[in-house]
């Protein structure tokens, strides 16, 4: 049974370990492998955004929903992360730089229910709700996930630029509103 404090716990006793970033990810693995547990104890979710379950200097854990064929532009964390999706489905493009500030495609992934994805400190990645429901995922990053600094690209241009927050926040709400979504109760 997915129990969210003892699931925090057992992520900050991971960090202690060498490769804390590979003990968090069969954490993950295992939480996510009965999906029905994670529903109950976070709910079903309503609407796009995220909701913050841990949040430290070394260890941030967050619950982000994706609005139907919502995408996100491409951006890096600084920070290895582990992604696992527990309703829905997420895609993800990987960029790499190129000359200048640019970026290039060199790869995708496609998660469904139950897959888990580990994310390198250097990544850069896109992601896509490609399906007509709310995709819910548990979103583990190994530092403090509001703090460090980072870049985002132009979706045109591919051009980079500094990660800007409240833009990144007003794209969940335009999703919701567009798909007349909000939070119950």
């Amino acid at each position: 049974m997915f129990d969210t404090f003892r699931f925090i716990d057992d992520c900050q006793n991971a960090l202690t370990e060498n490769e804390s970033n590979k003990a968090i990810r069969e954490l993950l693995t295992q939480a996510i492998s009965e999906p029905g547990d994670v529903l109950k104890e976070l709910g079903e979710p309503s609407e796009a955004g995220f909701l913050k379950l841990h949040h430290s200097e070394n260890l941030t854990i967050l619950n982000v929903v994706w609005a139907p064929l919502m995408t996100l532009m491409p951006h890096n964390h600084n920070m290895w992360a582990v992604i696992g999706v527990y309703t829905g489905r997420e895609d993800n493009i990987f960029w790499r730089r190129t000359e200048g500030d640019g970026i290039e495609a060199v790869g995708a992934s496609s998660m469904s229910v139950r897959d888990v994805h580990p994310l390198g400190k250097d990544i850069i990645h896109s992601v896509t709700n490609p399906v007509t429901q709310l995709t819910g995922a548990v979103h583990i990053y190994g530092g403090d996930f509001f703090a460090e600094e980072r870049s985002e690209w132009d979706p045109m241009s591919h051009t980079e630029r500094p990660y800007d927050v409240e833009k990144n926040m007003r794209l969940f709400q335009e999703a919701n509103a567009r798909f007349g979504l909000q939070a119950s109760g």
